[in-house]
């Protein structure tokens, strides 16, 4: 369900991007894709039920903690756990989600792109290497 590109604030530290399924391990996409957006000056927050910082940052472990506004969220969990968290997700209200692959939702993406999000298929990683972030 992609929806029209939405405008990117100019300096990404100014763009905050939540990572839900973030990972402390190395060989985890998840991981791979926070070191990539601390790189380019990205806002990261993480999100993990039970681990308490990441890289350095500290990790939120309930979306409802998640401070707003959010510009990014991307997946990194499938479908069957994001579902419980939909009210949740949609309460964070951010501008633009992608669904990484393995996570994609078509329920998550009716619901998100009802509420004005952009809905993306596609790989985080895919994207900053590509300059289409």
């Amino acid at each position: 369900m992609n929806q029209p590109a939405i405008s990117l604030p100019a300096d990404p530290a100014e763009h905050r991007v939540v990572i839900l399924g973030a990972s402390p391990k190395a060989d985890r996409y998840s991981n791979r894709a926070q070191h990539l957006l601390m790189e380019a000056g990205y806002q990261v927050i993480p999100v993990h039920p039970k681990i308490e910082e990441i890289e350095g940052v500290p990790v939120v472990h309930d979306l409802r903690d998640v401070e707003k506004p959010v510009h990014t969220l991307t997946f990194y969990v499938g479908p069957q756990r994001t579902v419980p968290m939909i009210e949740a997700i949609a309460a964070l209200a951010p501008k633009r989600v992608i669904f990484n692959p393995g996570t994609e939702s078509g329920l998550l993406e009716e619901r998100l792109a009802r509420q004005g999000a952009e809905c993306i298929r596609g790989c985080t990683l895919v994207m900053l290497r590509t300059h289409q972030f």
